[in-house]
C-alpha cells in the first residue's frame, strides 16, 4: 500500500509524463468518495415489462454500485485506490465489503454500521440502454465525516449529487486535484448549490443530459463553453458520439469518436469512463490520448454484464490493442503500446455472476459505529 507520506503534494499530477528516463514513475493514490450500493442488472429482456406482466431475463449480474464503479475500474487500472462510503452491516453489506477488498480497495477510511439498510439499485438493461430503480436511506454517518486531518493523495473522485459546496471546497487542503461526477436528478442538477459546488472541483465528468441541464443550455458546446469558463476542464460523455471535452481558457472543445462496439449493457459504462479518464491524467498524457483511453475502457465494459466487475484488466485491454486491426485506430491508440509494456498485470478479472459469492476476504468487525 503506498502511504500518505511519500507523496509530492505541491506538484500536479497531470503534468508528470508517465515515464521518466525509462522508468514507470510511482503509483498514485486516488481517493473515492460517496455512496455504494447493492447493484441487480437484469439483461437480455426480450422487452420492457407492461403493467400486470412478466419478463424473463437472459442474464443476471450483482456486483457493487455506486462510486464502487469507479474505485473498482481504477483498481484494476493498477492505482492505489481508498474509499471513505457507509457500509450497513447486513448480507448485502458484507458481500459489498468483501469484494472491494478483494479488488484491492483500501476501506481504511470506510465504516459498517448496524441499523441501516444497504442501499439497492435494480438495472434492466433492453437494446443496450438501462433503467433503474433505487432504494436508498440517509446514511446514519457522513462520509465527510470519514476523513482524518492531514491525510494526503493524489486525487480525490466525488460524486456531486449530495456533496456539501463547504466540505469540496476544502479537500484541496487533502490532494492537488478534484474530479467530480453527478447523478441525474432534477432537484439536484437545478439547484443553486451545485454553481458553489462546481466552484470546488478541477475535473467534471458529466454526460450530455447532465451538462446540459447544469449548464441550462440546449446546446452542448454553448454548455460546455458555459461549465469551462469558471476555471474547470469539462469532460462529455456523449454515448454513442464518444466524449467531448474543454480546457479553462478554450475556444474550443475537443472530441473524440467512441471505439465501435456491440454493447450488451451499458451500466457503469461512464463511471468506467472516469476511472480511464483519471488514469490517463494522472499520466500526465494529452487531452485526446485521455479522452481515446476513456472511450476505450468503457467499450470494453459495455462488452460485459454490470456495472464495477465489467470494467476492464489491463489483460483486456492489451486483447484489444493485439486484435486491432483497423489502420486509423491501431494510429489513433498506438500509444498503448509503449503503456500496456509497463501496466501492472492482473491474472484474474471477477466478472459480474447471478450468485452473491463473496470472495476469500474477511467482513469486517471493528469497523462498526
Amino acid at each position: 500500500m503506498t502511504t500518505a507520506a511519500s507523496q509530492d503534494a505541491g506538484h500536479c499530477p497531470c503534468e508528470t509524463p508517465e515515464s521518466e528516463a525509462g522508468l514507470v514513475r510511482r503509483v498514485r493514490r486516488v481517493h473515492v468518495v460517496g455512496p455504494v450500493c447493492f447493484d441487480l442488472v437484469f439483461s437480455g429482456l426480450p422487452t420492457a415489462p407492461r403493467p400486470g406482466t412478466e419478463v424473463r431475463a437472459a442474464y443476471l449480474g450483482i456486483s457493487p454500485g455506486g462510486v464502487a464503479n469507479v474505485a473498482v475500474a481504477l483498481a484494476r487500472l493498477g492505482l492505489d485506490v481508498a474509499l471513505s462510503a457507509v457500509f450497513a452491516d447486513d448480507a448485502f453489506g458484507n458481500y459489498l465489503w468483501c469484494s472491494l477488498l478483494d479488488e484491492g480497495v483500501d476501506l481504511t477510511y470506510s465504516v459498517q454500521v448496524g441499523g441501516w439498510s444497504t442501499p439497492v439499485t435494480s438495472s434492466v438493461a433492453i437494446g443496450g440502454e438501462r433503467e433503474m430503480v433505487t432504494y436508498e436511506e440517509v446514511p446514519p454517518v457522513a462520509v465527510s465525516s470519514l476523513l482524518p486531518p492531514g491525510y494526503r493523495a493524489d486525487a480525490f473522485v466525488v460524486s456531486l449529487a449530495d456533496a456539501d459546496p463547504e466540505w469540496l471546497a476544502g479537500l484541496h487542503r487533502y490532494a492537488p486535484l478534484v474530479f467530480a461526477d453527478i447523478a441525474w436528478d432534477d432537484e439536484r442538477l437545478a439547484s443553486p448549490r451545485l454553481v458553489d459546488a462546481l466552484a470546488a472541483i478541477d475535473v467534471f465528468m458529466p454526460n450530455a443530459a447532465e451538462a446540459l441541464a447544469c449548464a441550462h443550455c440546449d446546446n452542448l458546446e454553448q454548455a460546455l463553453a458555459k461549465l469551462a469558463g469558471a476555471g474547470r476542464m469539462v469532460v462529455v460523455k456523449d454515448g454513442g458520439a464518444g466524449s467531448v471535452a474543454m480546457e479553462p481558457g478554450s475556444c474550443s472543445a475537443m472530441r473524440e469518436p467512441a471505439v465501435p462496439v456491440e454493447a450488451r449493457d451499458t451500466t457503469g459504462a461512464g463511471d468506467v469512463f472516469d476511472a480511464g479518464f483519471i488514469y490517463a491524467s494522472l499520466a500526465g498524457w494529452p487531452v485526446n490520448q485521455r479522452l481515446r483511453f476513456a472511450n476505450l475502457c468503457a467499450s470494453e465494459s459495455v462488452k460485459l454484464i454490470g456495472g464495477s466487475f465489467a470494467a476492464p484488466c489491463w489483460r483486456d485491454l492489451a486483447a484489444f490493442w493485439r486484435g486491432l486491426d483497423d489502420l486509423e485506430l491501431r494510429r489513433d491508440f498506438s500509444f498503448l503500446d509503449a503503456v500496456i509494456l509497463n501496466a501492472p498485470g492482473r491474472r484474474t478479472c471477477r466478472r459480474s455472476h447471478p450468485a452473491m459469492e463473496p470472495p476469500d476476504a474477511v467482513a469486517p468487525a471493528t469497523h462498526t459505529v
